[in-house]
């Protein structure tokens, strides 16, 4: 093999060794924290919403590996239980906006015409308005809680996946094997959903992995604001507005619960590029 061959072989190698690199350390990141919320009743060190007075704003220490906090509950403890529910935010706050834009995009994308205009203007209209601003709007006439926050994302974030879907489906519904389905007299749902759909999905499915991320740190903004989960249930957002007022004297309140937002999402990040490179999806 000449020089330049081999260089290039080696170039090829380290690309897919990096693409599956990234993809597995953010399958490991993700895998650990689902094994803490599943296995959260069984690793757990202690009860997430028991109080202690005697316990108040421990530091860090060997029983208490993350400290407590103003009501003597332990931080570890809370932040393997708070898995449940922001992992809960990050699937569900995804799946529904997933679903709607996926069936809009793709009937504004194949059928075209009028459809697609009302559509277009439609994501025009949400689209004029900040993203923050009108999810906040909706919850606040909802009502806290978690069912409000989904509404909202799904009100809301359903436009990204339409006009993902909708690009793919104006071009692939011109290609060969979509004019040979129409002329063999196939049904339109059934060329749109089980022959056009499956071709078009893989941009969705890399961009759910980074809307995920959104969907996360919306989620514990909102909670933070006192909009999502209500305490003493644990939360992660709900942990870190409960530490503000003692972030001189009682760091690690906010900061342990801050950290699994963040490695959290890098996570998701991780394992949508290790996704997007194998899938040859490109940013």
């Amino acid at each position: 093999m000449s020089t330049g061959h081999a260089f290039r072989a080696n170039i090829g190698w380290s690309q897919w060794l990096g693409q599956r690199l990234t993809l597995a350390a953010g399958m490991a990141i993700l895998g650990l924290f689902i094994f803490m919320a599943i296995a959260a009743p069984m690793i757990a060190p202690y009860d997430p919403i028991a109080q202690n007075g005697d316990l108040r704003l421990v530091p860090p220490s060997f029983l208490h590996p993350f400290g407590t906090d103003n009501f003597g509950r332990d931080i570890l403890s809370r932040i393997i239980w708070g898995a449940r529910i922001d992992l809960q935010i990050a699937f569900i706050g995804v799946a529904f906006p997933f679903l709607i834009g996926t069936v809009l995009g793709t009937i504004s994308g194949y059928f075209g015409g009028i459809i697609d205009t009302v559509f277009m203007r439609l994501i025009d209209i949400i689209l004029a308005f900040p993203f923050l601003v009108l999810m906040l709007s909706i919850i606040a006439i909802l009502g806290p809680g978690l069912s409000s926050f989904y509404i909202a994302m799904a009100l809301v974030g359903w436009v990204s996946y339409a006009r993902l879907i909708r690009t793919q489906m104006l071009v692939l519904k011109d290609s060969d094997y979509a004019v040979a389905a129409v002329s063999l007299g196939f049904s339109h749902a059934r060329i749109m959903f089980r022959h056009l759909l499956p071709n078009a999905m893989a941009g969705s499915i890399v961009f759910s992995m980074s809307d995920a991320v959104l969907v996360l740190l919306n989620g514990a903004a909102i909670s933070y604001l006192g909009l999502g989960i209500q305490p003493p249930l644990a939360e992660w957002g709900v942990m870190v507005a409960e530490g503000q007022s003692f972030i001189s004297t009682a760091w690690w309140i906010t900061l342990f619960p801050g950290l699994s937002i963040v490695v959290l999402a890098f996570g998701f990040s991780l394992f949508g590029d290790g996704l997007g490179e194998v899938l040859g999806v490109r940013e």
